[in-house]
């Protein structure tokens, strides 16, 4: 296959896995690993990808993919990370559910349970849990944000304070080496701020390509979450700041 043909598929995969390997591509392909790093410098200088070590990644900025590139990014890990956390959250809850394509993942798993209060500032979130008719629905006001129907703003923050969760499930675009949260929205980031005041425990939810990407804006740190659900195992070092911090971490890796 010539190099016309592999970089389309390339960015393909990238879109669809969040990151792609020299091994990977080189099995996938049938060439040589020269070849696949040849390829990927090539999709980098134009901006298509970023590298890392072993592979490359969608490119990292100071806005966030598109939401459709992002809902269908991971999705098996965001599945599972969603099916685990939706596993800790018992029957007759207080939830707040965030902004974010996880948190949305884990809305789907949500469904069959039972006497749930569910507040979120995502509109796809309380459109996934109408289905759920033993769930009673709170969605905050705020300014719409249209890019992936999440309501942020002053008034976001006013309702939510009208609360006291028993759990929280909030997103994140980026996690850096230090356990901070990142995102590319300050009001997004108040809005969470908020949440994880108001909130008896609080669940982070992100999968192993938010690892591998930047942000502007921090959230909170690891150490402000209870339980980490993700679908491949932390490094070292942040895993040891965890455990120093008590934040516990769920890998929900294929069976």
């Amino acid at each position: 296959m010539s190099q016309t043909f592999r970089q389309p598929e390339i960015l393909d995969i990238a879109r669809r896995e969040g990151r792609v390997t020299v091994e990977m591509l080189a099995s996938h392909f049938g060439v040589t690993p020269q070849t696949v790093r040849r390829d990927l410098t090539e999709l980098a200088d134009i901006g298509k990808l970023e590298r890392v070590h072993g592979g490359a990644i969608l490119p990292s900025g100071v806005t966030n993919i598109g939401y459709a590139s992002r809902r269908s990014l991971a999705a098996e890990g965001k599945a599972r990370i969603a099916r685990a956390c939706a596993e800790a959250i018992p029957d007759e809850a207080a939830v707040f559910i965030g902004i974010g394509t996880t948190a949305e993942a884990v809305a789907r798993a949500l469904v069959r349970h039972r006497n749930l209060l569910v507040v979120t500032n995502n509109l796809n979130v309380g459109n996934i849990l109408l289905e759920n008719v033993d769930c009673e629905l709170v969605v905050t006001g705020g300014s719409l944000r249209r890019s992936d129907a999440g309501l942020v703003g002053a008034l976001t923050v006013r309702t939510i304070e009208q609360f006291r969760f028993d759990h929280a499930v909030l997103g994140c675009s980026a996690l850096d080496e230090a356990g901070d949260l990142l995102d590319y929205d300050i009001q997004e980031a108040v809005v969470n701020q908020t949440i994880i005041d108001r909130s008896r425990s609080t669940m982070l939810v992100a999968d192993v390509t938010k690892f591998e990407r930047t942000a502007p804006v921090r959230i909170a740190s690891l150490r402000d979450m209870d339980r980490f659900f993700t679908d491949a195992p932390v490094k070292p070092g942040l895993a040891r700041l965890c455990r120093s911090w008590g934040t516990e971490i769920r890998v929900c890796q294929e069976a």
